[in-house]
């Protein structure tokens, strides 16, 4: 028997849980161990140890080791992807047959097209692009930033997920939030200026744009490449985050060190003053445009002077 509880063990160690009725001859070894309290069933016939059976990541793979046709959805599937500091007290399914609930686990009726699972090991999820709509409803546009932000989605992901699920409740919503991360923001604040410059006419410009400086990759939160004028956008993060705050202030002097004028704004002043930020936006662009064209027109008209005496 002890042999037996020890191949049990190895079992959860290896795999996070262990699944009765894929090991038939070790039911009993099994059972001892949840009777002494070693071990703990995470959902009916699916067991693992007292110290990880309350996880969110052990009690998905507890789920979709149970069902086979669960796919994990929603928080838990964004924070098995993209955003794993999301917060989330149940696991979250899809399923294709109503199922009764169970603690700790919320479940839909709903088929996921193939196409939109992602697997991981034993893992089933949506991809990030339906993962980021199905948030919709909850964060708004928030999911979406971050799967854009984290490279795990794209507008066109975006769009073939919203194909693949057509008629869905909020559907004209989530459209209309595809429609508005055409510049691909990462973040709200982002999201606000970009629509500030769209509805002023404002182009020339492109988002999170990457640039090396001295060595070192920087994303311009929007930039004019072609006049060296740089929009910082400073969200809600850069209030919070004591990192982000010393990054940004790096970059800057590296892109003022370069040639590059930088511009900042902050979440308040997009949201509460959009007429000074646009103010301010066109007066950077004339005095870039100014200063680029000078040395241009200098050297057209002594050009022009030379000309003129021979």
């Amino acid at each position: 028997m002890r042999r037996l509880q020890d191949e049990v063990r190895e079992i959860v160690a290896r795999e996070g849980v262990i699944l009765r009725r894929d090991h038939p001859g070790l039911r009993g070894a099994t059972e001892r161990l949840v009777r002494t309290g070693e071990l703990v069933a995470v959902l009916p016939g699916v067991c693992s140890t007292r110290e990880a059976a309350g996880r969110h990541d052990v009690r998905a793979l507890a789920l979709v080791m149970r069902e086979a046709d669960a796919v994990l959805v929603g928080r838990t599937a964004a924070r098995l992807t993209f955003w794993p500091a999301l917060r989330s007290t149940v696991v979250e399914a899809a399923l294709r047959a109503p199922r009764a609930g169970a603690a700790g686990y919320r479940f839909e009726r709903r088929t996921v097209p193939p196409e939109l699972v992602l697997e991981r090991g034993r893992l089933r999820m949506s991809v990030p692009a339906l993962t980021a709509l199905d948030l919709v409803p909850e964060v708004g546009g928030d999911g979406i930033d971050q799967a854009l932000r984290t490279r795990t989605a794209t507008l066109a992901g975006l769009r073939r997920a919203l194909e693949l699920t057509p008629h869905r409740p909020g559907n004209g919503d989530r459209r209309a939030l595809v429609l508005d991360s055409r510049d691909e923001p990462w973040s709200a604040a982002e999201r606000v200026c970009h629509r500030l410059l769209r509805d002023a006419g404002i182009t020339g410009w492109k988002a999170n744009r990457p640039l090396v400086v001295e060595g070192s990759l920087y994303y311009l939160d929007v930039a004019f490449r072609a006049i060296k004028l740089v929009l910082e956008v400073d969200g809600r993060l850069h209030e919070d985050d004591p990192d982000v705050f010393e990054n940004d202030r790096s970059r800057q002097n590296a892109l003022v060190l370069q040639g590059w004028t930088v511009l900042r704004f902050t979440w308040a002043m997009l949201r509460d003053h959009p007429d000074v930020v646009l103010h301010d936006i066109r007066e950077a662009i004339t005095t870039q445009r100014r200063r680029f064209s000078y040395p241009h027109s200098r050297n057209r008209a002594a050009g022009a002077r030379s000309a003129s005496l021979r």
